[in-house]
């Protein structure tokens, strides 16, 4: 005689789950286990906390959702050697296209109107009604990749850039020398070629532009350069063409 029985009503014997005799609601246990398994480590899976993003990686996703539709910028330029300013460059420009704008360049020695297009680099006297003088379309490129500045970012980043999160917008920097810019840009390259080593310093914002740059430029018997571009006030594409003499 059988002891008797001490499950309770609604209670299964863990003999019944298992029991020859039940084929069938062997199998649904099985994968009711499974299923709840699953389900389990699903949760475990969504509820633990994501691997933080490294700068690099960060800094990638920002080039990467940045929009590439042309747009305009106000550009200020200044280079120094020390204290002293050699050049100021202030205008609007056209980016995420061909180098297009208007600026004015001023030295101690002088102060030219800029117009660049496309072809052609056209300046004159400021205040002037002379004749422009014309010069090919590299001759508006100084020391900084101003066209590329995307690509100018993965260069620093692919010769082990550091990245500063501590602020807003983040900061790319590295130690390149000239033949490292060339493979971005040729002609900035080339016109970098006297230096020994430039470090570069790149800030990006959150919606994946540039918005700032600073050189250093070194050089092996002269007095270092510094170059820094503020790009600010974006806007739409403006537009550009061949000025006339007036």
């Amino acid at each position: 005689m059988s002891p008797p029985s001490t499950l309770r009503p609604g209670m299964l014997s863990f003999r019944a789950w298992y029991s020859e005799d039940h084929p069938l609601i062997h199998h649904r246990t099985a994968a009711l286990i499974l299923a709840l398994s699953g389900l389990m480590l699903s949760a475990c899976a969504s509820g633990s906390p994501a691997r933080p993003k490294t700068g690099e990686q960060v800094v990638l996703d920002r080039l990467a959702a940045a929009d590439d539709a042309p747009y305009s910028a106000a550009i200020r330029a200044v280079t120094q050697s020390g204290t002293g300013r050699l050049q100021l460059v202030v205008g609007r420009i056209n980016l995420n296209a061909p180098l297009t704008g208007r600026t004015t360049d001023k030295t101690e020695q002088y102060t030219e109107d800029v117009v660049i297009t496309r072809q052609k680099v056209y300046r004159r006297a400021s205040g002037s009604r002379g004749v422009w003088q014309e010069f090919p379309a590299a001759a508006a490129k100084g020391g900084i990749p101003t066209d590329r500045l995307p690509q100018y970012v993965r260069l620093i980043l692919g010769h082990s850039g550091s990245v500063h999160r501590g602020s807003e917008p983040v900061r790319v920097s590295a130690h390149l020398v000239p033949k490292d810019i060339e493979s971005v840009d040729r002609s900035v390259g080339r016109n970098l070629r006297p230096a020994t080593a430039i470090d570069a310093d790149v800030w990006i914002d959150k919606e994946g532009r540039i918005v700032r740059v600073r050189q250093d430029i070194h050089f092996a018997s002269d007095p270092d350069i510094q170059n820094t571009l503020t790009l600010t006030d974006f806007k739409s594409v403006v537009s550009v063409s061949a000025p006339v003499a007036r």
